[in-house]
Order: C-alpha cells, then structure tokens, then sequence
C-alpha cells in the first residue's frame, strides 16, 4: 500500500530517504487521480523495498504541491538522493508507469 505524504513529513520521508521516492500527487475530486489509485498500490507492492511510493493531496498539503510546481494532477514526481530526478504527468496503465520508473532509477 502507498504510504501518505505531507506538508509536514515531505522532508523525512521523501528528501531524505535512502531508497528512491515516487510522489503522486494527487486529490480527491480529480477522476483521473481515483483511476490510478490501484495502479499506485499496485506499484507500491511491486516495488517494496526498492522504491517507495506514495500519495500527497494537493488539496490538504498546498504548501509542497506549490514548491514542486503542481499545475495539474495527477502528476508524479520522482525523488533521489533528496533531487526531483523525474517527472510523469497524467493517467496511464502500470506497464506504462513501471517503464518510467525504470527509466528514472
């Protein structure tokens, strides 16, 4: 399961994480965002232990969707080393997504 970003815990686990981060931010209004809900689990389990994954709301957490440039959701945004090294912008299947991951690490 995708653990739960915020404004308040941005720092701890995701800047300074020793294992790569995928963001996804995300809200609960936006439809494309509730289909990618378990293509984000799913990668979440895929993934464990090697890159952790997880879910920022835009709408509770203005703050650090604000500092990364967050213009329309669902966006993803992948951290390494505490450096955005990465970006994915909008919905697609988790083939899809798993090959832009790959690519980023």
């Amino acid at each position: 399961m995708a653990a739960t970003f915020t404004d308040d815990n941005f720092q701890t686990e995701v800047l300074e994480s020793k294992i790569p981060v995928l963001v996804d931010f995300w809200a609960s209004w936006c439809g494309p965002c509730q289909m990618m809900i378990p293509v984000v689990d799913a990668l979440a389990t895929e993934f464990d232990g090697k890159v952790k994954v997880g879910k920022l709301n835009v709408d509770e957490n203005p703050a650090t969707a604000q500092k990364y440039g967050i213009m329309s959701i669902p966006a993803f945004k992948i951290f390494k080393n505490g450096e955005e090294v990465g970006e994915i912008v909008g919905a697609m299947s988790a083939d899809a997504m798993r090959e832009k991951i790959n690519a980023f690490l």
